[in-house]
């Protein structure tokens, strides 16, 4: 059955939509992988990527309430939270960690009803003083967006301010599902997936690399994950501003939309096809905190180049029933990735080699 398109693959052509839904339709689950492993090796070789990065989220206090999250809070609701300036600076001091100094923050959280702009200036900046070297990678779409709104600055002069107070890059966060039928079920508050697009374009083009997700396993059909990803495509054609693309798992519990569990067929497969359809991205993540260690280690086999890193203390994922702890150690990375018979390397935030566990 995938006899054509395993030509047309070898063959270095592009893949359409009509071939990525035969792909998803098809249970040759060990073609695929085998085809979208060859795919990577061509662009990375042996490498699989990972870095020491933290995961800090400021609030989760927010305005929206998306039906497949576990995470936000109402202000005075059980659970909520806004960490202080002072308390984000702590938690970046190496002495508060069990692990070796980190390159990378990752910084998201939910649109607070009562946080100016300049609030989110004062946190990339002081983060920046305190830790000159750090990469900050923080807010997604959704959230600048949400900031070009209660700046008045309008998008592009956000991502100026926001750039010039030390932002480096920013992660793919709220792409969810484009299509505007589904979205409208999983996020009606979210901004649409045009929006979204038209965010990312404008950092691009303001010299903001970022990363590109996806959310699968929920209500969407696969003929929704190959149009968002087309979309994705479209649009690296243009800027060529995304580092990597990181299919994202679904997790219910505590979420309103309820379901199960995205099996690990349908994890390695997603994987697998994205990285035959995103022929224009350099890299493929396989995220292991909401795929666990064992799928994503798996995933290194069906296209994946990249587990993401340390992590330290992650809790998006934990709210929705996530079966991983938060944190691993860099001994613990290189040891999965040399077990996938890969070669570890150790990344900064633009895929620059810090070292190689040859």
């Amino acid at each position: 059955m995938l006899k054509s398109l395993e030509k047309k693959i070898s063959g270095g052509k592009r893949l359409t939509k009509a071939d990525a839904l035969r792909l998803f339709e098809s249970d040759d689950i060990f073609t695929i992988g085998r085809l979208a492993d060859s795919l990577a090796g061509k662009k990375n070789g042996r490498k699989a990527y990972f870095i020491r990065n933290r995961h800090i989220n400021p609030t989760n206090i927010c305005v929206n309430r998306c039906r497949f999250c576990a995470f936000s809070r109402s202000e005075g609701q059980e659970g909520a939270f806004e960490l202080t300036i002072k308390e984000i600076i702590k938690k970046l001091k190496p002495s508060n960690l069990n692990l070796q100094p980190f390159s990378e923050v990752h910084l998201v959280g939910g649109l607070h009803p009562h946080w100016p702009f300049e609030h989110y200036l004062e946190i990339i900046s002081s983060i920046r003083k305190h830790f000159p070297k750090l990469h900050i990678k923080a807010f997604t779409a959704v959230e600048i967006d949400y900031m070009s709104g209660i700046s008045g600055l309008g998008l592009g002069k956000t991502l100026f301010a926001l750039k010039s107070a030390g932002l480096d890059s920013m992660p793919g966060g709220g792409a969810e599902i484009f299509a505007p039928e589904v979205r409208q079920l999983l996020c009606p508050e979210k901004i649409t997936g045009r929006r979204w697009l038209d965010v990312m374009e404008a950092a691009h083009k303001a010299g903001i690399r970022t990363n590109a997700t996806m959310l699968y396993g929920h209500i969407e059909e696969v003929h929704h994950r190959v149009d968002h990803m087309l979309k994705l495509r479209d649009l690296q054609d243009r800027t060529s501003g995304f580092q990597a693309f990181i299919p994202l798992a679904y997790h219910p519990q505590n979420t309103e939309i309820k379901g199960g569990y995205t099996s690990g067929i349908d994890d390695l497969k997603t994987i697998a096809i994205s990285r035959l359809l995103l022929d224009n991205f350099d890299h493929i993540k396989a995220y292991w905190v909401m795929l666990g260690e064992k799928i994503s280690q798996l995933a290194l086999k069906f296209g994946a180049d990249d587990i993401d890193g340390t992590i330290v203390e992650e809790k998006i994922t934990r709210s929705a029933g996530g079966l991983t702890g938060g944190a691993m150690t860099v001994e613990q990375l290189v040891a999965l990735i040399k077990k996938a018979g890969k070669v570890p390397v150790e990344r900064d935030s633009f895929y620059k080699k810090v070292r190689v566990y040859s």
